[in-house]
């Protein structure tokens, strides 16, 4: 094979290919920065670059015969690589993996089996838990939906509770993260590429430790009505891996210049945001919640509502109710608000052509963040672990 580098071809952003079958546009969004490796002496180049203003990028002509061949240390070395000039918000920190056994630090090692029905068939499950001043908030209320959501999937854990518990807490101390946030997923396990999971050797825990540099916001937002059909239930009810829909509904959202979509039931009664709850404070001040009986249980939901009873007690909510609630009674309502483990309490302040009260972060939103931002830090053992770094 020759060694002579190829040059890179200007593609058209929308295009897949070109006229030259040879050249693929590299992805756009991925940002990724020109990374060349060898083998042998030939020459495999693999280019990337985001382009002008204009919407272009570079690509660069590979032909098959050009695809090298790679042992398990060359595969994992182009992974650091491809790892390394990937620019991210996020930081992965440490994997846990029962397929391997154990915990990793090497981002390029932080990978799953292809033949994973979590993968291939989407037969998995999943939650999270944030990580602040080296506690974990919440991780005993997010484990218990979490192996509710598995049962509902009909996966059997390959470990006890107290012994997933266990491999969770030992993740976040292998990533030495003080502030950030823990994923795990249950997946019926690899084996083959069935649709039914009967060939699985065993199902597999994941978990990741994740640390986001992006500067945290409580600025009001836009919402919309998504056009994007709702789960039913039985699958809206558990947190499974399917969250095609709430992707198209978020993606929806941004094409309309908004932050999320807001999901209708069957019966027209606001349901929830692609991955976040919502609540409204209403004329007579009182704090409503649409029920959680057609929708996911949101834990930091729910930890919102205990937290409220203390405006209650204040005076400054006359109640709180969780109960169906029209879109109408939503849109008419004195504040909005979104409320999820990423965004904690997000005010909504246009649903929309309808602006939500005088248009401004409401007062309630604002105390309720607060409320859960000091519960992070100093609420009761109920809601805090510490970690033992």
């Amino acid at each position: 094979m020759s060694s002579t580098s190829l040059p890179l071809t200007p593609v058209a952003k929308a295009s897949p290919f070109t006229s030259d079958s040879r050249v693929r546009p590299i992805n756009p969004h991925a940002g990724l920065r020109s990374v060349s490796f060898s083998r042998n002496g030939s020459c495999c180049v693999a280019f990337g670059k985001v382009g002008s203003s204009s919407g272009t990028i570079e690509a660069v002509a590979v032909t098959v015969d050009e695809v090298p061949l790679l042992s398990c240390s060359e595969a994992i070395e182009r992974l650091r690589a491809c790892r390394e000039s990937v620019k991210s918000k996020q930081r992965f920190l440490a994997m846990y993996s029962s397929v391997f056994g154990g915990i990793t630090t090497d981002p390029a090692a932080m990978v799953i089996p292809m033949d994973d029905h979590i993968v291939h068939r989407g037969h998995g499950v999943f939650d999270t838990a944030a990580i602040m001043d080296g506690c974990l908030y919440e991780l005993d209320q997010h484990l218990d939906r979490f192996l509710g959501s598995a049962l509902m999937a009909k996966i059997q854990p390959p470990f006890d509770r107290e012994m997933t518990r266990n491999i969770l807490i030992q993740t976040v101390r292998a990533s030495k993260c003080e502030k950030g946030s823990l994923r795990y997923w249950l997946s019926a396990g690899i084996g083959d590429f069935q649709l039914s999971p009967s060939g699985c050797h065993q199902s597999t825990l994941y978990a990741i430790v994740l640390q986001d540099q992006s500067p945290f916001d409580p600025t009001g937002v836009k919402v919309v009505t998504s056009s994007i059909p709702i789960k039913p239930p039985q699958f809206a009810t558990m947190k499974s891996v399917n969250y095609l829909p709430n992707a198209l509904s978020k993606m929806e959202a941004e094409e309309q210049g908004a932050y999320a979509a807001i999901w209708l039931d069957e019966d027209g009664f606001i349901a929830e945001g692609p991955n976040m709850n919502a609540a409204f404070v209403t004329g007579d001040k009182k704090l409503i919640m649409p029920k959680f009986d057609k929708i996911l249980s949101g834990c930091t939901a729910k930890r919102v509502l205990a937290l409220a009873q203390g405006l209650v007690d204040d005076g400054d909510l006359a109640g709180i109710e969780v109960r169906d609630v029209s879109v109408e009674e939503g849109k008419e309502a004195r504040e909005m608000m979104l409320i999820g483990s990423g965004i904690l309490v997000r005010p909504v302040v246009q649903w929309d052509a309808q602006v939500i009260g005088d248009g401004e972060e409401g007062p309630v939103a604002q105390a309720l963040l607060r409320l859960i931002q000091e519960d992070m830090r100093s609420g009761p053992a109920s809601v805090r672990l510490p970690v033992p770094y």
